[in-house]
């Protein structure tokens, strides 16, 4: 899974395994993460639901990733520590696992 905190340049992308276990956790351009996600096998792409995430989940589905938009306030509960982006790409990560974790659609291009 591909856990992604947006931001305006600079992503955190934090990836796990199937088992939960942290690969990495790391900062990425636009053109990186663009390159990531092109190029990553398919898989679960999660994000906090906001007005860009729903241009960078038309972008993974369109590479074959299943994407699931989370509220904000759904994660929240999920972040550990103090609040960076790191936390909060974890959080994103815990919280798209969750078996009862409610998904925003993502909104198609109008």
């Amino acid at each position: 899974m591909l856990a992604i905190d947006l931001a305006k340049r600079c992503f955190q992308v934090c990836a796990t395994d199937p088992g939960s276990a942290v690969l990495f956790n790391r900062a990425l351009s636009r053109v990186k993460l663009q390159q990531l996600l092109s190029d990553h096998p398919p898989c679960i792409v999660a994000m906090e639901a906001c007005a860009t995430s729903h241009f960078w989940g038309r972008f993974s589905r369109g590479h074959g990733h299943d994407v699931r938009l989370i509220p904000p306030i759904y994660v929240k509960p999920f972040v550990k520590r103090q609040k960076n982006d790191a936390a909060d790409a974890a959080a994103i990560a815990e919280a798209a696992l969750r078996p009862n974790m409610h998904y925003v659609e993502v909104k198609s291009h109008a």
